[in-house]
């Protein structure tokens, strides 16, 4: 019932819908009229006064408001009291600010992690992500298809159990003449039109690698290029996409991943073009679009805001394969 009434969407309820919710699991009036006082006198449920109470024995009010924030009390007591028997590296800070269902869902699993922990400790080898799915909670499954990345995720552990990527490879090309570099860049560009344009004149540029990123594919598949690119250097990334809001989107989730700057030479030319129509049904995310503008002159900024205000946008395609080429090769081109 606790449970029933911390999710409940309104501040107040009514006996009746309260009968109508547990009157079945109580075998009569008075084993269910008793549960209800309990809650009264630990004040979880507060008699509204202008509503009265029924002439019944014992007698219950007609509407409660409910306490919510005692009932928080005891769920934050109950995170206290497990924090203190699970392993000291399952996190549960997050679960302070979430629903308690999400606790109740996730706990079978945290205390199958609690005891993997205790009894292996963490492990040194890197496995796929079946494989130690199988070895924590018996279900291969449950790390890539079942949300248990994300349960690790904010128990903070995920980092420390040596899961290999479960995301896609990225794909990349390379240019082998610039492994050897201490500084080594590489190109990210949302659009396959763009990758292909620009893929014939990577050997002409500083860069190592122009990696294709498949749209909002590549915010995973980031995760993957240690592993594809194992070579010693100071990485660093550079992202050309559509100037769209989910354009727009795609490079600040990547940036928050890994430090991502913006090809501004393709951006400037792109702006320089006329804007196309459309895209109207796309999700504005405006603390994207703020670090995306802040990458640019004070004009430019009031430009890209008014454009997609206007419901227009730049694709990538704006700029044709030879203007693609002709930027790379001015702007990043080989000294």
């Amino acid at each position: 019932m606790k449970k029933f009434l911390n999710t409940y969407s309104k501040k107040t309820i009514g006996l009746t819908e309260l009968e109508h919710m547990f009157t079945s699991s109580f075998q009569t009036y008075e084993q269910f009229a008793k549960v209800i006082l309990q809650l009264e006198k630990s004040a979880i449920l507060v008699m509204v006064k202008a509503k009265g109470r029924n002439s019944r024995i014992p007698s219950l009010a007609f509407q409660y408001r409910i306490n919510k924030s005692l009932l928080v009390e005891d769920f934050h007591q109950e995170l206290v009291q497990y924090r203190r028997r699970f392993h000291s590296s399952i996190i549960l800070d997050e679960y302070y600010s979430k629903d308690q269902s999400l606790w109740k869902q996730d706990l079978p699993f945290i205390e199958k992690i609690d005891v993997y922990l205790k009894q292996n400790s963490f492990p040194t080898d890197r496995v796929p992500a079946a494989e130690r799915s199988y070895e924590i909670v018996g279900d291969e499954k449950w790390i890539d298809e079942k949300g248990g990345k994300e349960l690790l995720e904010r128990i903070k552990l995920f980092d420390k159990l040596h899961i290999l990527p479960v995301s896609d490879p990225l794909m990349l090309a390379v240019h082998p003449s610039n492994l050897s570099n201490d500084i080594q860049y590489h190109l990210i560009v949302e659009n396959k039109t763009t990758y292909q344009g620009l893929v014939e004149v990577l050997k002409e540029t500083d860069f190592s690698t122009i990696i294709y990123g498949k749209g909002k594919a590549v915010i995973a598949s980031i995760e993957q290029f240690p592993f594809q690119f194992p070579i010693k250097a100071d990485h660093r990334f550079l992202y050309f996409g559509d100037i769209d809001r989910e354009g727009i989107s795609i490079w600040y989730s990547l940036n928050e991943k890994r430090r991502v700057e913006l090809a501004l030479p393709f951006y400037n030319a792109c702006l320089k073009k006329s804007p196309a129509k459309g895209k109207e049904y796309q999700k504005e995310r405006l603390v994207a679009l703020e670090s995306f503008v802040n990458c640019f002159e004070t004009n430019q900024q009031e430009q890209i805001k008014t454009l997609l205000a206007n419901g227009q946008y730049y694709p990538q395609e704006s700029l044709n394969t030879k203007e693609l080429q002709q930027i790379w090769r001015d702007y990043f081109g080989q000294a």
